[in-house]
């Protein structure tokens, strides 16, 4: 991958990212094949991102059908579209091209977790959206019985927050210390892994959105429902989950504020401004796992529009 030259087409195009991270991270990025599953807002913007970078391919998956509601805050699709007859992953596919024609991005059709381990061979980033807890598990243990590494991420906004996870397994790379360069390392755990860590070992100052996200998560895995797919009238069940949860976990509940809770239950829509934030640090994010320069985040990052504060969260039982 790091001996083949940029193209002069490329130099010319990216000439300066290349003055930003050099040559070298160029060529990386544009070897790096990454799939997308599930295009919310958030999803759109860092597809965006990724794209203008120069990334080698992205391959979209999602077969939903647009609605009303995805316009809401992804700007790929048009008020057009609707009676399209297309999915959202082929729709997405064909503005994404417009964006930077040397960027191959395709749509791939079928439920991400159906897909064997061999399909997820052929990239070097997954990043899942819109999808439920045991699939985001699923996904990510299949990539880790990879011999490859291949970097996973996780991603959601609701209403006016927003989280990524971030799991690179055993990663290296270089950052700049005073006037040298110093090669560091992090191992990261798994989303499994890191979602079981005890909540009372947790920091007190410790995200409420985490917390948050995860009884939501807990409530639509034992409704059956898919992901997002929970109203107002959902909120006495999940109060009530949240309650179990804290007990069985020893935790106080005043860590998962009930304004918290019924904000996400409420207006599960994306803010489109809070879409573009968590979209944008993703795409700053994953540009740095492949190029291999700069401190990656570990391995949780939360946006709340609330307080407008974006903290980094390690998450990870200690070694």
């Amino acid at each position: 991958m790091d001996g083949e030259e940029l193209t002069e087409q490329e130099t010319a195009l990216y000439d300066r990212q290349i003055r930003v991270w050099g040559a070298d991270a160029q060529r990386r990025l544009s070897k790096a094949h990454i799939l997308v599953s599930g295009i919310k807002g958030v999803v759109a913007e860092f597809c965006k991102n990724i794209v203008l970078a120069g990334v080698g391919s992205l391959t979209l998956v999602d077969d939903r059908v647009v609605t009303e509601e995805a316009l809401h805050a992804n700007f790929l699709i048009t008020p057009d579209d609707v009676s399209s007859g297309k999915t959202l992953a082929e729709l997405c596919c064909d503005s994404l091209k417009d964006f930077n024609p040397m960027v191959r991005v395709s749509a791939e059709k079928g439920d991400l977790s159906s897909f064997d381990v061999d399909f997820y061979s052929k990239f070097d980033v997954v990043v899942v959206c819109c999808s439920s807890l045991s699939t985001k598990k699923l996904i990510n243990d299949k990539c880790r019985k990879l011999s490859k590494r291949v970097a996973f991420y996780t991603v959601d906004c609701k209403d006016s927050c927003g989280e990524i996870f971030v799991d690179l397994q055993l990663h290296r790379y270089s950052k700049k210390k005073l006037e040298e360069t110093v090669d560091c390392e992090l191992k990261y755990p798994s989303f499994k892994e890191a979602i079981s860590v005890p909540w009372k070992t947790l920091p007190r100052r410790a995200s409420k959105v985490f917390f948050a996200m995860r009884v939501l998560e807990r409530f639509e895995e034992a409704e059956g429902r898919k992901c997002g797919e929970i109203s107002i009238g959902d909120l006495p069940g999940v109060k009530k989950l949240k309650k179990e949860l804290c007990e069985s976990q020893s935790l106080n509940e005043s860590h998962i504020p009930d304004s918290l809770l019924e904000r996400l239950v409420a207006n599960g829509r994306e803010f489109p401004p809070v879409s573009a934030i968590v979209g944008g640090i993703l795409g700053q994010e994953v540009i740095k796992a492949i190029s291999g320069k700069g401190d990656p985040m570990k391995n949780f990052f939360f946006f709340d529009a609330m307080d407008g504060k974006g903290v980094i969260e390690d998450i990870s039982n200690p070694a």
